[in-house]
């Protein structure tokens, strides 16, 4: 390997944070603008997100929830996205995939149903039966635990945008450049810490990437319902 080449990858591996509470914690100080809004919302995406968007809502003093989306697959071949469905009953459509596959109406509309099913059965897991954050007329901050493809995060920002926010922000502790192209598109603001480049992972950000459970993100978002935002063990 060349000597450009392993300086590159081994600039790569650097650690940017101990995990995503310290990854939370060093993205709220750069969105610290937006401290105490009275229209302001945070938005995580599960499970990654949530853990980061918890600390973000913590220091800006903002209530918390979660955005989820679910993809939907092209019937027998599941790896081609067809779209995206979203709280709310948002539609995120890929139409020329639609149209190159002849997806027929009736088709789509089966998948979209189970989507939707599955995203319900999905929010009532993480929020159990609280109700889901209202999003109009106020500045949303959409948080991730990181972005490779942008793709999830322009796909939400995309649901959000049919409930009418006043703002949409963005924010992530590690991206792509390409993420970064994606998303910044479709959003109002985009706010990464550290883009990479070579970019190689989300993971690599982090000296601790275990995948946070179930439990742990159903005991923030109980934690911010119940206006007792606070550090968790």
């Amino acid at each position: 390997m060349r000597i450009e080449n392993i300086m590159a990858f081994e600039s790569a591996k650097q650690v940017f944070f101990r995990d995503r509470r310290d990854a939370g914690r060093q993205l709220a100080r750069k969105l610290h603008g937006y401290a105490g809004r009275t229209d302001l919302l945070v938005l995580g995406l599960p499970r990654g997100g949530v853990p980061v968007a918890f600390e973000v809502a913590l220091s800006l003093n903002a209530p918390l929830d979660i955005c989820v989306v679910r993809r939907l697959g092209a019937p027998g071949l599941e790896s081609v996205t067809l779209g995206a469905v979203a709280a709310g009953g948002a539609w995120i459509l890929d139409e020329s995939v639609i149209r190159d596959l002849r997806i027929s109406d009736r088709v789509l509309r089966e998948v979209a149903e189970q989507g939707f099913r599955e995203l319900r059965e999905l929010e009532l897991s993480y929020r159990g039966d609280r109700s889901a954050a209202v999003i109009r007329g106020r500045t949303v901050i959409l948080v991730d635990e990181g972005a490779t493809t942008g793709h999830t995060l322009s796909q939400a920002a995309a649901a959000l945008r049919r409930h009418d926010p006043a703002r949409i922000v963005v924010a992530v502790p590690t991206a792509s450049g390409i993420a970064r192209d994606q998303v910044s598109r479709c959003v109002d603001e985009w706010v990464a810490l550290h883009e990479p480049d070579p970019f190689i992972s989300i993971g690599m950000a982090y000296d601790d990437f275990t995948r946070p459970s179930i439990e742990l993100v159903r005991n923030l978002l109980r934690l911010a319902a119940g206006n007792s935002l606070r550090r968790w063990s």
